[in-house]
């Protein structure tokens, strides 16, 4: 059975998109929506991360329940310099990149719970396809929520 390597690879997905979240509440945080919505739905990355530890268990594999999604001291300067050059340069095409990058990562995680629950109903694990039948659909709708951001504020961004 080749689950295990697409589960270790929905958690990997699953970090990347609730790192990226938090990214984008704290780089736009002026944006009230943005920096609000963006760290709710983070949270869902959190539970499910939790979930996906608990059920990959029955695969062999030790999976981090709670990684570390926050971006550390370290990280945090590289970020706040790399957000200072990009306003010197073009700040409002900062937040349509960040978008762009939560739209893709929440992509590739809905495309990941696809899969799993394609296999999970294949071998008839029903835990593993509870779990990926609950997370999918938030992971949709965080990948619905960065392309409704994108759609809101391209036009006034590309063209200004």
């Amino acid at each position: 059975m080749k689950l295990a390597p697409v589960l270790h690879e929905l958690h990997h997905s699953e970090v990347r998109l609730g790192r990226q979240l938090l990214l984008v509440s704290e780089r736009h945080a002026v944006d009230h929506e943005i920096h609000h919505v963006a760290r709710d739905i983070a949270e869902w990355s959190r539970q499910h991360l939790r979930r996906l530890a608990e059920v990959a268990a029955d695969y062999g594999l030790d999976l981090d329940p709670t990684p570390t999604l926050e971006a550390g001291p370290a990280a945090r300067v590289r970020e706040k310099g790399s957000e200072l050059l990009g306003r010197l340069r073009m700040p409002e095409l900062l937040l349509l990149e960040d978008l762009r990058n939560v739209y893709v990562d929440a992509s590739g995680a809905q495309m990941d719970w696809l899969l799993i629950a394609q296999a999970a109903q294949g071998i008839r694990h029903m835990r593993l396809l509870e779990v990926a039948e609950e997370c999918q659909p938030q992971t949709s709708r965080q990948a619905k929520w960065a392309a409704g951001q994108l759609k809101t504020h391209a036009t006034q961004i590309l063209v200004s």
